[in-house]
């Protein structure tokens, strides 16, 4: 989720100093240098040699959190904008692509490890997780709070969640969302945490709580297929999602912006938002790290 997991930073950081002798593709470059030596050449010229040679890039993704990631009703193929937007990739870089579904909490470990290339996971560019990793942005948004369909305790927004049972998705940027407002109210939540956002709304429907954050996006989406849920309006600290690729595989990382780069350029980014209904949370252009690539 904004997805969920700034636990998970700990371990990232163990598994980035034990990992850090492994051999990986890397050019060394900053971000501004990348961009700088990629002008005049295709996202497929800047593919590192072991990636062309290997033929395929492997993503990553943690599956149940439409319409970013999910399986195909009655199938279990993966789709989605995050999967959509990775085979993308794999094509403007020359290559196929292969996709793994994994625990959140285990994504990043999972680049550090050489499991995979990317991770296309909602997952927020935080000062915290570039510790581990870079990140390619492509996606904004924030936490919206959800209630259930006619809004029977008459939340207004965030601040009005005060003195209110509320459900929140363990590790997620949306408990931090909760729990910084909660910092601020005279009369405290009760946060109850939940695995993730949809066993979440089951404590709504069973009145347990009467509100949820989740990323708005999301929220809109199972809002409108369930008809159960209503979203207020506002978003909570909105900011971009990210890309992330191992911090020491720069090379890589320069070859997944400009391969963003042409897919803004020639409408397929925006063909891909544009399935999902999510066009409003695009990206101007491609950012790495929150910062323009350029």
């Amino acid at each position: 989720m904004t997805k969920r997991l700034y636990a998970a930073v700990a371990a990232v950081l163990i598994v980035t100093a034990l990992a850090g002798g492994c051999g990986r593709s890397s050019s060394g470059t900053d971000a501004a240098q990348g961009a700088a030596a990629a002008k005049g050449k295709t996202a497929k010229d800047l593919v590192p040699a072991d990636v062309r040679e290997r033929g395929v890039l492997r993503l990553a993704t943690a599956e149940g959190y439409p319409p970013m990631e999910m399986y195909k009703e009655g199938t279990q193929e993966l789709t989605g904008v995050d999967p959509d937007l990775g085979a993308a990739i794999a094509a403007k870089l020359g290559l196929k692509s292969t996709i793994s579904n994994a625990a959140f909490d285990g994504l990043i470990p999972g680049l550090q490890s050489d499991r995979w290339d990317l991770v296309l996971s909602s997952m927020s560019d935080t000062e915290e997780r570039r510790a581990a990793v870079d990140f390619v942005d492509y996606f904004n948004a924030g936490g919206a709070v959800m209630v259930k369909k006619g809004n029977p305790e008459g939340v207004k927004d965030l601040a009005d969640l005060c003195g209110r049972t509320v459900v929140l998705a363990k590790g997620s940027s949306n408990l931090a969302i909760g729990e910084k407002q909660n910092d601020k109210c005279d009369k405290k939540m009760t946060i109850m945490q939940s695995e993730d956002a949809p066993t979440g709304l089951l404590s709504i429907d069973s009145g347990r709580a009467v509100a949820t954050i989740v990323d708005s996006p999301v929220a809109a989406m199972y809002a409108e297929e369930t008809g159960k849920y209503e979203v207020l309006p506002g978003q909570y600290d909105a900011g971009p999602w990210g890309i992330a690729i191992d911090r020491r595989d720069t090379a890589l990382r320069d070859a997944v912006a400009k391969a963003m780069q042409e897919l803004i350029a020639d409408g397929g980014y925006k063909k891909i938002l544009d399935t999902y209904g999510v066009a409003a949370n695009a990206v101007p252009e491609v950012m790495v790290n929150t910062k323009p690539w350029k």
